[in-house]
C-alpha cells in the first residue's frame, strides 16, 4: 500500500524490476542534519572575568613576590582597592565551576580517545610555551627573580611537577593539577563507560560522598585523589550542565544546591580569618559567600539561557585568550610591573592597567601563533595514531 500522492516507478515488461528499498527511500524524507550546538559566548566572557579576578589578586590583593615588583606592599599602592582585589583569588573556584560544566558538555557522547585528544591538545601548547617563556625571561641578568633549576623546568613540561615535589615555573599550575585529576575521574567513570544522565548523577553523588569521607578521614591519599576542597565546584558545574539539558530536572538542581552549600563552606574555611593587622587584607565571610554564590549563579543563568543576548562575537576571542593569559600573567606580570612602575615611574593604577593589557596582548600572540597552529596538529596526531 502506498501513501496518498506517492507513485511507484513504472516499468515495462522485460525491464529490470524496481528496487523496493530505493522506492521507499524516495518516499521517506531524509532526517534533518544534526544542528551544531550553539556556542555559549557568555561563558567565554565569564572565563575572562574570572581570569581578571585572579590577576587583580596577584597584582594588588596579596603580598609576596609582587611586593618586590612594586617596591612596597600593594596595600600601600592600592589603599582601598587592595581589599577588593583580595577576593580575586575566588576566580579559581569560578573556573572550576565552569570547568565542570564544559567538561560534562564536551565529554557527553564522546569516546575516550577523542576526549583525551581534545584535553591534551587544548592544555599543552600554550602551557609549554608559557613554561619556556617564563624560564627564559627569569634567566635574564636584568630580572631579579630566580629561575628554577634546569631539571625542574624540564619536569614542569609534564604538568606533574606538584605531585613530584618539583619547584614550579608557573605559580598558577597548581590549579591545572586539580583540573587533571578532575579530567581523570570524569574520563574513568563517565566518558569510558559512556555518558548518560543516570551515570553522571551517580558520579556526582559518589564523588560528593567520597570527598566528605576523605575530609573526615584526614587521609592524604584520599585527599589527593578526591580533592574535597575543590570537588564541590567541579560537581556543581556538572549539575548546572544537567540543568542546562533539562531545567525541570530536580535531581540536577539538588546537585547544584548541595555543591554550593559545601563549596561556600570550604571557601570560607580556607580564606576567612578574624580581623588581624598582621594579615595583608581582611575578607569577610559574607563577601566570600557572595562571590562564590555569584559564580554559581552566573554559570546557572548562562545555562538557563537568561544571558542569551550576551552573544557578541568578540567574547569568543576573549574566551580564547583566557587560558594563555592565565598562564603567563602572574610571573611575567611581576617583571612588567617592576619595569613600568619602578623603571618608568608610572603611577600604580596606570601600571596595573598597562600590565593587564600587556598580558592580554601576549595571550593573543600565544593563541595566534602557538595554539592555533599546534592544537589541531596534536589533536589529529592523537586521533589518527595506530591502535
Amino acid at each position: 500500500m502506498t501513501s496518498p500522492g506517492t507513485t511507484l516507478p513504472k516499468h515495462s515488461p522485460g525491464a529490470e524490476k524496481p528496487d523496493i528499498a530505493d522506492a521507499l527511500a524516495r518516499t521517506i524524507p531524509a532526517p534533518a542534519a544534526k544542528r551544531a550546538r550553539p556556542r555559549l559566548r557568555a561563558l567565554d566572557g565569564l572565563r575572562l572575568i574570572a581570569a581578571l579576578m585572579v590577576a587583580a589578586y596577584h597584582y594588588g590583593g596579596r603580598d609576596g613576590e609582587i611586593t618586590e615588583a612594586w617596591g612596597s606592599s600593594p596595600q600601600l599602592q592600592f589603599p582601598t582597592a587592595h581589599n577588593w582585589f583580595a577576593y580575586g583569588c575566588l576566580g579559581v573556584q569560578i573556573f572550576f565551576v565552569i570547568s565542570g560544566f564544559v567538561i560534562c558538555m564536551s565529554g557527553w557522547g564522546r569516546p575516550l580517545r577523542s576526549f583525551f585528544a581534545s584535553r591534551v591538545s587544548r592544555l599543552f601548547p600554550s602551557y609549554w610555551a608559557a613554561i619556556i617563556l617564563v624560564t627564559a625571561v627569569f634567566a635574564l641578568p636584568v630580572v631579579t627573580y630566580e629561575a628554577v633549576a634546569p631539571s625542574d623546568a624540564l619536569v614542569n613540561l609534564t604538568m606533574l611537577q606538584q605531585p613530584l615535589g618539583v619547584d614550579r615555573v608557573l605559580g598558577v599550575c597548581w590549579t591545572l593539577w586539580a583540573e587533571l585529576r578532575f579530567y581523570a575521574l570524569f574520563a574513568l567513570f563517565v566518558v569510558l563507560p559512556g555518558a548518560s544522565r543516570a551515570r553522571v548523577i551517580l558520579f556526582c553523588a559518589v564523588w560528593t560522598l567520597a570527598a566528605a569521607v576523605a575530609e573526615g578521614a584526614n587521609e592524604p591519599l584520599l585527599d589527593l585523589v578526591l580533592m574535597p576542597e575543590y570537588a564541590p565546584f567541579f560537581i556543581g558545574g556538572i549539575g548546572i550542565y544537567l540543568v542546562h539539558r533539562d531545567r525541570r530536572d530536580l535531581t540536577a538542581w539538588g546537585i547544584v544546591g548541595v555543591s554550593w552549600l559545601i563549596g561556600q563552606h570550604y571557601a570560607v574555611s580556607r580564606l576567612w580569618h578574624a580581623p588581624n593587622p598582621d594579615f595583608f587584607s581582611y575578607r569577610t565571610s559574607f563577601g566570600i559567600i557572595a562571590v562564590v554564590t555569584a559564580g554559581f549563579a552566573a554559570v546557572l543563568l548562562i545555562a538557563l539561557g537568561a544571558l542569551h543576548r550576551v552573544d557578541w562575537q568578540w567574547l569568543t576571542v576573549a574566551g580564547a585568550l583566557t587560558y594563555p593569559f592565565y598562564l603567563v600573567h602572574e610571573h611575567l606580570g611581576w617583571v612588567t610591573v617592576a619595569a613600568l612602575h619602578r623603571g618608568l615611574g608610572l603611577p600604580s593604577y596606570a601600571t596595573f592597567a598597562l600590565t593587564i593589557g600587556a598580558m592580554l596582548a601576549l595571550a593573543w600572540l600565544l593563541n595566534r601563533f602557538v595554539e592555533e597552529r599546534l592544537t589541531p596538529v596534536i589533536r589529529t596526531g592523537l586521533l589518527t595514531a595506530r591502535k
